[in-house]
């Protein structure tokens, strides 16, 4: 799963140099989404890790990487925004900006 961080780079460039550290509104929902898809990946990433070898959900077939991955970018979904790494960083930037 690729992470676009250009529009969270371009919220943070843009507040710093011409609106002298205050964020629009817009700004704020486009930092959020980024900070939740970063977030979902590091789920992912894990989720990856702990269910590489045994899922009961999906028995070994040939599709099985792929049904397994997918299984995985789902609940990173979902799960993103729960677990205070996406408000931290949000919190972070928006702070720096």
């Amino acid at each position: 799963m690729r992470v676009d961080t250009s529009a969270a780079l371009n919220a943070y460039n843009a507040s710093s140099t011409q609106n002298l550290g205050k964020i629009k509104p817009v700004d704020d929902v486009a930092l959020k989404e980024q900070t939740d898809a970063f977030e979902a990946f590091l789920v992912k990433e894990v989720l990856d890790i702990a269910l590489k070898n045994e899922n009961p959900l999906f028995p070994e077939d040939p599709g099985d990487k792929i049904y397994n991955s997918m299984y995985n970018d789902a609940m990173s979904r979902a799960l993103s925004g729960g677990f205070g790494f996406s408000q931290m960083l949000y919190d972070f930037l928006k702070e720096r900006a």
